[in-house]
């Protein structure tokens, strides 16, 4: 009885919690991240407000709403300060460094934002301690340990465990504390070289229903599409159980192993940017010289911003100061 009241009280601490931390779903942000960028690149099933995001970064939302005519004038002035030459073109090169631009501002507001939230640091470091207590309350890493031993499935002690987990690996200089630039690292561990393996580990843990350190087809379609079956007839599931056949199980055993699961979502060699800026000028570039001119961009405004638009005003400023 004493462990049904203690989850039930932590199952009602972490709604409110997550109502003040930014929300949560049952998939880990990373992750769903990195899926993402690998379903879209594939060039099926086109899923337009990944390039808006990639476009807009976090103003890509606050696009809802506009008319046509007013997405494409704002779009017109976000183009004039991707074209940094000002000869009426934007090359790839120039359409790679806005979107680098986007997402290392969504980022780095995003760091700005927790970093605030977090009084009482220790020499201008965070401690895990106070991290822990300041986005979970009253939960010790023991008691985490303890609850999500009874009960694997329970997400708010999972939780726990996996940032502990993570936060080790972002402190650099192993003294127990993040600097602001450890703490980048763990709130966005796939941007950081040295954080790819936590990445992996994490992936595994989530997509890993049975424990048994492997990824199996049924686990691999539960994941991408929650509630379809992989039996089921839909050209996804198909084309996402060929995926695996074909490119992601390497060694043709059935199962994905921690390589395999490695080679998937931080494949070598892949720059985001440099994928979706070529990915832009190729649906966008109708005389097809390699370039764009705003007269192409404003043409295909939905596939850059949709009916939605950035923080006009802010993301020009923000660019400026860059």
């Amino acid at each position: 009885m004493k462990v049904i009241i203690f989850k039930c009280v932590v199952l009602t601490f972490y709604i409110c919690s997550v109502s003040v931390y930014g929300g949560t779903n049952n998939k880990e942000p990373v992750l769903e991240k990195l899926q993402a960028q690998q379903q879209h690149f594939r060039g099926e099933e086109h899923n337009p407000d990944y390039d808006h995001e990639a476009f807009l970064g976090q103003e890509a939302e606050e696009f809802d709403n506009l008319t046509q005519e007013e997405s494409q004038r704002r779009l017109s002035v976000i183009v004039d300060k991707i074209d940094k030459n000002n000869d009426g073109y934007v090359t790839q090169e120039e359409l790679k460094d806005w979107i680098k631009f986007t997402q290392t501002r969504y980022i780095m507001n995003d760091v700005h934002s927790q970093w605030d939230n977090h009084k009482n640091l220790e020499n201008g470091k965070l401690s895990w301690a106070l991290y822990r207590k300041d986005t979970y309350g009253f939960m010790s890493d023991d008691e985490a340990k303890e609850a999500h031993k009874s009960d694997d499935s329970y997400t708010y002690a999972k939780m726990i465990l996996r940032d502990k987990r993570r936060w080790a690996a972002a402190d650099v200089d192993a003294d127990g504390l993040l600097a602001k630039e450890e703490f980048i690292s763990f709130l966005h561990p796939e941007e950081s070289v040295h954080m790819k393996d936590i990445v992996v580990y994490e992936t595994m843990d989530d997509m890993d229903k049975d424990k048994d350190n492997k990824i199996s087809m049924d686990e691999y379609i539960a994941d991408l599409f929650p509630g379809v079956e992989p039996n089921e007839e839909p050209n996804f599931i198909k084309s996402e159980i060929e995926q695996f056949k074909t490119y992601r199980d390497k060694d043709g055993d059935g199962f994905l192993d921690i390589g395999e699961i490695k080679d998937w979502i931080l494949p070598d060699n892949f720059d985001h940017a440099e994928a979706e800026s070529r990915h832009l000028i190729y649906e966008s570039d109708s005389d097809a010289d390699g370039k764009l001119t705003k007269e192409e961009i404003l043409a295909k405004y939905d596939l850059f911003v949709g009916s939605q638009a950035t923080d006009f005003g802010e993301a020009i400023m923000k660019h400026d100061e860059l």
